[in-house]
């Protein structure tokens, strides 16, 4: 990390390099939200049709040492966001849903390639954190964009 840098500093600039050219070829793109940067959240937006928008959120948690632990993990969750509001909002459309991607391939679509559906990305630096973001950017890029767009459907049961 840059001397004088936030670990939320960061995590977006690592974010941008790792997916960022990915996203924006799929038209999605980091909302200017410094605020919520500070607090962790990083998210994404593309409208995916006239009134309907799609969003990928990545909340970042860092943990520093403490006196009883020198070294710790940070960690990321992504979650994938389908909604004919703006903001991210939920309403009662049917067509509106809220999924971690983690969720979405280890439930839904059945791969086993997460530990479980509740998985968190851990990093504790910049090399674990490039391969953390790399491998969820494969599965945004493979299941979640494709899903909100509506071109992918989990099986049926």
């Amino acid at each position: 990390m840059v001397s004088g840098q936030s670990p939320q500093e960061y995590f977006r600039l690592m974010l941008m390099t790792v997916v960022g050219q990915a996203f924006a070829a799929a038209g999605y793109h980091l909302e200017e939200r410094p605020v919520q940067w500070a607090g962790g959240l990083f998210r994404f937006r593309r409208e995916l049709e006239p009134g309907w928008y799609g969003f990928i959120e990545f909340q970042l948690l860092v943990y520093t040492p403490t006196a009883w632990s020198e070294t710790t993990s940070s960690r990321f969750r992504v979650t994938l966001i389908r909604s004919d509001h703006p903001g991210a909002a939920l309403t009662s459309h049917p067509r509106c849903v809220r999924r971690t991607l983690s969720a979405l391939v280890v439930d839904d679509f059945r791969v086993a390639i997460l530990p479980s559906a509740d998985h968190w990305w851990t990093f504790s630096d910049t090399q674990s954190l490039g391969r953390a973001l790399a491998e969820a950017g494969h599965l945004i890029v493979g299941y979640g964009l494709p899903w909100l767009a509506g071109d992918l459907v989990p099986p049926s049961v």
